[in-house]
């Protein structure tokens, strides 16, 4: 079973990470990739990609005959979920915590619902802070505009 994988009759993919509207981006729209193309179409790196694989947060990526690695769509659907949740603020213990309770399949549901819950939390909290630091910038940024308007009337 690969970390996308929920449940034997589902399509395969977990319907959480599958995002359609990325397919259409896809190099090629194959479903096999070596690393060289998943680092130009994440942007990560390929010492990235190797860490993530060897700390667990990424599936067993097959291999090649020459033991090359090969990506596959759900696991570039699983770099889109994992860059998600880096943007979210989620330690990487997390995020490899969560892969490890997808890979260990449907009894994990309500574990992995309190650690996105716990995540979406943390996110509105930042969202919050965020606002109100925006609100400041809008603020002196009225202010200076303001003053910078009034400095050039004074000069001319």
């Amino acid at each position: 079973m690969t970390v996308m994988e929920t449940t034997a009759e589902a399509t395969g993919t977990d319907a959480c990470v599958a995002l359609p509207e990325r397919e259409q981006r896809r190099p090629d729209g194959r479903d096999n990739y070596t690393i060289s193309e998943v680092v130009a179409f994440t942007g990560l790196s390929a010492h990235t990609l190797r860490w993530y694989e060897r700390i667990g947060l990424m599936p067993h990526i097959d291999r090649s005959h020459t033991g090359q690695r090969r990506y596959n769509n759900g696991d570039l659907d699983w770099l889109d979920l994992v860059g998600k949740l880096r943007l979210t603020g989620m330690p990487v213990a997390d995020m490899v915590r969560y892969a490890e309770m997808v890979r260990a399949g449907d009894h994990t549901y309500t574990e992995r619902y309190e650690l996105l819950e716990a995540t979406r939390r943390d996110v509105r909290e930042r969202i919050t802070e965020l606002q109100d630091t925006l609100a400041v910038l809008d603020r002196k940024i009225a202010f200076y505009g303001d003053a910078g308007r009034a400095l050039a009337s004074e000069h001319s």
